[in-house]
């Protein structure tokens, strides 16, 4: 990972950026820096191997879109910060997510007071087009067997199929090149976290 590079190239784009060299330092980071706020989470396996809500719940609320269904996806655009990973991100400044139903885009990009991205460095690429690729052959296939959606993608877990199936988990791609919230932060890890 490329932490000159990475800074460099996001802050300049208004982001703020941290590194965290391990699980313990970014989790102490966040419970030191996320409290007494309203907090939603977009799906992500990231968030789950951190067990993220867990985490902060103690000192925050919570909203629970997993456990609370459609409702609480709307709730997301009005929290305190919004919590989620990003499918791929490139040296070069950009941030790509694939989104099936759209909520934890949407939410990245406009209402919650704070974004905070959690980015492993296996989600690090050198080019926008490298990310596209690692988004779409690399993270969406993962994801869709996460979720066991009934696609080519999901059974085979290689790559895009470019289906059109009704379910399919990748309805829209947004490639982010500057930050839309007042305080978007992306704290990179170097480890591996997600897919």
């Amino acid at each position: 990972m490329n932490r000159e590079l990475l800074k460099k190239n996001f802050e300049g784009r208004q982001f703020i950026v941290e590194f965290f060299d391990d699980k313990n330092s970014l989790l102490s980071y966040l419970k030191e820096n996320v409290k007494n706020e309203v907090i939603a989470f977009g799906g992500s396996a990231t968030v789950s191997e951190l067990d993220l809500p867990f985490v902060l719940e103690e000192k925050n609320s919570i909203i629970w879109h997993a456990k609370s269904g459609d409702s609480a996806r709307y709730l997301g655009f009005s929290v305190d910060t919004y919590f989620l990973s990003a499918n791929a991100v490139s040296e070069t400044g950009y941030i790509v997510n694939i989104d099936g139903n759209g909520n934890r885009v949407a939410a990245s990009l406009f209402g919650p007071k704070r974004v905070i991205y959690i980015i492993g460095k296996n989600k690090i690429t050198p080019s926008l087009e490298e990310a596209m690729d690692r988004a779409r052959n690399v993270a969406a296939p993962k994801n869709a067997k996460r979720l066991s959606v009934s696609t080519p993608c999901a059974a085979k877990g290689d790559r895009c199929y470019k289906c059109e199936l009704d379910n399919k988990i990748c309805r829209a791609t947004v490639i982010i090149e500057r930050a839309t919230s007042p305080r978007t932060e992306l704290l990179f890890a170097d480890f591996d976290l997600g897919f």
